[in-house]
């Protein structure tokens, strides 16, 4: 790890429709790669300090949003009109963030409803990146949500889609780390509640990404803990099959839960995206 000083900055862009989101980054003195990161449902990019400040320290420009309706962001929370508002936003942010390193190769850094958002994004739009290291994908329901929830998310998609419903999120399956679990939960930033239209677009987009991993032209590193009980580590495993892609790899570490970035091991999680740079996009 380098001595570079980390300079912390804070800032705000103009998404498409007119919504003002949420920006931070962490800079080191010399550059050398960008990580633009894509957080999770409920969440938001403050979550992500000590994965900026490690990927900082090794010349990485990290740079993170809060999605609409999420952290400091505008818009209804958690909430979206269709699921490609969010890709449209992840578009616009990488944009801006090629325009301040036009000479620096960017990577995605994406986790959990963001890892949904970044391979979307790459299966639709080709963009100019070099890689992404994906945690955790929500590529689909996992098995202990009831059917009767998925099925009451489609339907009220339909008839009030700004219904507010439980996520019904297994908090302890975020980490093993006891002090990330306390933090999340002492959060004001963090949602609990999605919309109707957000859970139903999430299960849509999921459902069509899954029949299109072969689209993805970019190297994409999967991660995901074993004992991930929030999005079930199988259909990560049926999509990385089928990734075609040079460079693509999965990596399943036994006894992490959702958030391998949060986990007590998180630092060896870090190096193990860090090498995967160095060796398949340098």
């Amino acid at each position: 790890m380098s001595d570079q000083a980390l300079r912390r900055i804070e800032g705000s862009f103009a998404a498409p429709g007119g919504l003002t989101l949420f920006r931070r980054a962490w800079l080191p003195d010399q550059i050398t790669r960008v990580l633009l990161v894509v957080h999770g449902f409920g969440e938001h990019s403050g979550r992500y300090d000590e994965l900026g400040a490690w990927f900082a320290a090794h010349g990485c420009a990290v740079h993170a949003l809060d999605h609409r309706g999420h952290g400091r962001s505008e818009g209804p929370r958690t909430h979206v009109d269709a699921f490609a508002q969010l890709i449209d936003d992840l578009a616009a942010f990488q944009a801006l963030v090629h325009e301040e390193h036009p000479a620096v190769p960017i990577t995605l850094l994406a986790h959990s409803m963001g890892g949904l958002i970044a391979l979307a994004y790459l299966a639709e739009r080709r963009p100019i990146v070099s890689g992404a290291i994906v945690s955790g994908p929500a590529l689909a329901p996992d098995r202990a949500v009831p059917r009767a929830r998925v099925w009451l998310a489609r339907a009220l998609r339909r008839i009030a889609p700004k219904l507010r419903l439980a996520a019904g999120l297994d908090l302890t399956g975020l980490s093993r780390d006891e002090n990330v679990l306390r933090r999340y939960l002492a959060d004001p930033l963090v949602e609990r509640t999605m919309t109707a239209s957000l859970g139903a677009e999430m299960l849509a987009a999921g459902a069509s990404l899954r029949a299109r991993a072969g689209a993805i032209a970019t190297p994409v590193l999967l991660m995901h803990g074993k004992q991930d009980t929030l999005c079930p580590v199988a259909a990560t495993e049926e999509f990385a099959a089928q990734l075609t892609a040079a460079g693509s790899a999965l990596r399943v570490y036994p006894e992490l839960r959702h958030e391998i970035f949060n986990e007590p091991e998180r630092e060896q999680v870090f190096a193990d995206a860090w090498r995967w740079i160095e060796e398949t996009l340098a």
